[in-house]
């Protein structure tokens, strides 16, 4: 019954995000795009790690998180509307020249991550779900990515990105009805679980920042110009962060409270494991969704490297040799590092970025004459995307 009724909610929703009505909505096209990055990865692992780290108390580290995102994208969105208006001074101008530096390094960083649990997810459900085998299948899809980026394959990949993000956020739908259904259960056995943290203080504080990058992908609306307005761009990344606050707040209450703590594995697809003592169903549905979402993200985020860097060089680096760039650092990071760790420094690469936008957003915000709490409030946001930058810590 449970299993009709997860997929019963996955086909409804699926079925409303390809209704024209929805899917052809000028705001939600423009609503897709960081929604899409903001749950992409972020809910594959955010559960598991937050679950056993914070115990009862992962809802509250959940808010905080989704807090710390909102601030910086209001100091992203002032942005937005300032230069819109033309708000430009050389000062703001090498800012700007230096948070698209920033963004791009912090790409190449994030597309290893998202193809680290690519690899990670695909072989899950095999006999061969090992770490090896896992970078074995990143490095091949490394290879993949490549070969398209150098064929100008990339175009009718991201023609895509709307399937792929419609299909995901179906499956959650799916995810949160079957978690929602064995929360339930739970509550009426009065068997929930309330488990204590088992981490404190700084560790707390730092474990938090590490993992900013599980919420981050709200800053792409920023760079959305070419096909919709400010005011357009604006209104979609806060719809975006609203609406991914909701899934993930349900989502953290729905599973902070009915796993014990030895059920919760500190992996990189703990969330299979898991869900499998939800319903069945769920870890072919989750794997499905792993290998769409992450393959579609990584591309979109090479593709958005690759012209960065053509762009900040003057032409001087050709985008295929941005590409080859890119996939070089990325195997680089898959080899050297685990998914933890690359999660941790791809926080604090975003974070620098984060940490420049805020900046900017000080300076334009006082030209503009606004009071000493909006520009002190952009302040307050740059200090602690700084404080994520030095401090953001990996999941040991």
């Amino acid at each position: 019954m449970e299993n009709i009724g997860i997929l019963s909610v996955t086909v409804i929703i699926a079925g409303i995000l390809i209704w024209p009505k929805v899917s052809q909505a000028k705001l939600w096209r423009a609503t897709v795009t960081p929604l899409a990055s903001i749950i992409g990865s972020g809910f594959l692992v955010l559960g598991p790690i937050l679950a056993q780290s914070y115990g009862a108390w992962t809802p509250l580290a959940m808010a905080l998180l989704c807090l710390l995102a909102y601030a910086i994208g209001a100091a992203v969105r002032y942005n937005i509307m300032a230069l819109d208006r033309q708000d430009h001074s050389p000062l703001s101008d090498r800012l700007e020249r230096m948070a698209s530096w920033a963004l791009a390094f912090a790409y190449v960083i994030s597309v290893a991550y998202y193809l680290n649990l690519l690899g990670s997810f695909a072989v899950s459900l095999t006999p061969w779900d090992t770490p090896t085998a896992g970078r074995i299948v990143t490095t091949a899809v490394f290879a993949l990515i490549l070969f398209l980026g150098w064929t100008k394959g990339f175009h009718a990949l991201e023609r895509s990105e709307q399937i792929s993000v419609g299909v995901k956020l179906a499956i959650i739908a799916g995810l949160l009805f079957g978690l929602g259904w064995y929360f339930v259960g739970r509550v009426g056995e009065g068997t929930l679980v309330f488990s204590p943290t088992q981490v404190r203080g700084w560790g707390a504080a730092g474990l938090l920042f590490g993992l900013l990058v599980t919420v981050q992908g709200f800053e792409t609306s920023r760079y959305l110009g070419k096909e919709y307005s400010a005011q357009t761009r604006v209104r979609s990344m806060r719809l975006a962060q609203w609406i991914s606050t909701g899934i993930y707040m349900v989502y953290v209450i729905l599973i902070a409270y009915v796993f014990h703590p030895d059920q919760i594995e500190t992996s990189e697809t703990a969330i299979i494991d898991m869900m499998a003592l939800v319903a069945p169903i769920l870890p072919m549905m989750l794997v499905a969704a792993a290998l769409a979402a992450q393959f579609s993200a990584a591309v979109a985020d090479t593709s958005g490297a690759g012209g960065l860097v053509v762009e900040l060089t003057k032409g001087r680096v050709r985008v295929k040799m941005g590409y080859a760039i890119l996939v070089a650092l990325g195997l680089v990071l898959t080899w050297g590092l685990n998914v933890f760790q690359i999660i941790s420094w791809a926080s604090k690469a975003f974070a620098v970025y984060y940490t420049i936008q805020a900046v900017m957003a000080v300076i334009l915000s006082k030209r503009d004459g606004k009071s000493a709490m909006v520009w002190g409030g952009f302040a307050f946001v740059a200090v602690l995307a700084a404080m994520v930058t030095i401090f953001g810590a990996p999941v040991e």
